[in-house]
């Protein structure tokens, strides 16, 4: 049996797109077929996406992916104003890029651990699997009492999980955790420092949720912090209803799907006729065939008077295969040049939700 520092020794390294310029392989994949073609067009919406300055891009993040090592590409696409606003799973951003924010990092496993074997070893060891990756349970225990720190020092009252990340990113820059001061750069940071907010509607539903779960549990009886839900989904309908042109860049799907694709509808709930998403992407490897949202298409999304068709693509590709490509050829085509940061969450901060 391998000891833990033999098992944790291989950090992942996250690609780097802005060191590959893949513009010339994804244009050749245009006279291609089948999945190659289909990667083609969604690279060219999302750099026609980027060319229309008046759309609020909306980055909707699912499944694994920083562990994966894809951090450096939405920290990129953050820093380049390539993203306006972000729905994500709480896994990737607290789990996983706040973790690594902290000075923590995910390993590569060992073939033998791919499928299963070992995984009693790995236990005994405090050491989870994510398929072919590592994480030790050691240190996410300490991000799960960092998120209780952070918990305990916000007013009593209730939340939307964007204020909440933005408070992360807050104590990130009060710590010290930044580039400028020798540390790596993280998604919670870069969107804290320009302006993009971050939604995670299932906030429990990670790290974030020990820390709600230990602050409630002592503070039982007295005012505590709490999450909103709809406050939530008030705040990202406010976004469409100011910002009417909207396109979608969609990695995996689920919940960060749905809860960004539904603002167009409740915009018109609200009494507002707001616009489909003009644009919309999204990469996954799900099928629709059972019914499930995540491998549902977006040409389905438009019954529901969500999507636009004009500018549409299903990518169905692992995303570690398909993002650097489609966000690598867009960096690289420079269309976000004349971009400048909406800024979104200075403009939730402004002005009050409950007004």
């Amino acid at each position: 049996m391998k000891t833990k520092s033999e098992l944790l020794n291989a950090p992942i390294q996250h690609i780097d797109m802005t060191q590959h310029n893949v513009v010339p392989l994804v244009d050749a994949m245009a006279h291609m077929a089948y999945s190659a073609r289909d990667l083609n067009r969604a690279a060219r919406i999302y750099d026609m996406m980027l060319r229309d300055t008046e759309c609020g891009v909306i980055l909707c993040l699912a499944g694994s992916l920083i562990s994966a090592g894809l951090k450096k590409i939405f920290v990129d696409l953050i820093r380049n104003n390539m993203v306006d606003a972000i729905v994500s799973t709480g896994a990737n951003i607290v789990d996983q890029d706040f973790f690594e924010a902290l000075g923590f990092q995910h390993y590569t496993a060992g073939e033998e651990y791919k499928y299963g074997a070992g995984d009693a070893e790995l236990r005994e060891l405090m050491i989870d699997r994510i398929y072919d990756t590592f994480i030790d349970e050691e240190q996410l225990r300490i991000c799960d009492e960092v998120t209780h720190q952070i918990t305990d020092s916000l007013e009593p009252r209730p939340y939307s999980s964007r204020e909440f990340v933005q408070a992360m990113g807050a104590y990130l820059k009060q710590q010290g955790r930044t580039p400028e001061k020798g540390h790596g750069d993280s998604i919670v940071l870069a969107a804290y420092e320009k302006g993009v907010p971050i939604f995670v509607p299932a906030l429990s539903d990670c790290s974030a949720g020990f820390g709600f779960v230990a602050h409630q549990h002592v503070r039982q009886g007295k005012p505590m912090v709490s999450i909103d839900s709809a406050k939530d989904f008030y705040e990202i309908t406010k976004l469409k209803i100011e910002n009417p042109t909207t396109g979608l860049l969609m990695i995996g799907g689920g919940v960060p799907k749905n809860f960004a694709q539904d603002i167009v509808v409740a915009a018109d709930i609200l009494g507002v006729e707001a616009s489909m998403h003009k644009y919309a992407i999204q990469i996954t490897v799900a099928d629709a065939r059972d019914g499930a949202l995540s491998g549902s298409t977006l040409k389905e999304a438009s019954s529901w008077g969500k999507v636009d068709l004009t500018y549409e693509q299903m990518v169905f590709s692992e995303a570690t295969l398909a993002l650097p490509l489609i966000a690598g050829y867009a960096y690289h085509k420079h269309g976000y040049a004349a971009r400048t940061g909406k800024r979104f969450a200075e403009i939730l901060d402004a002005v009050p939700v409950s007004a």
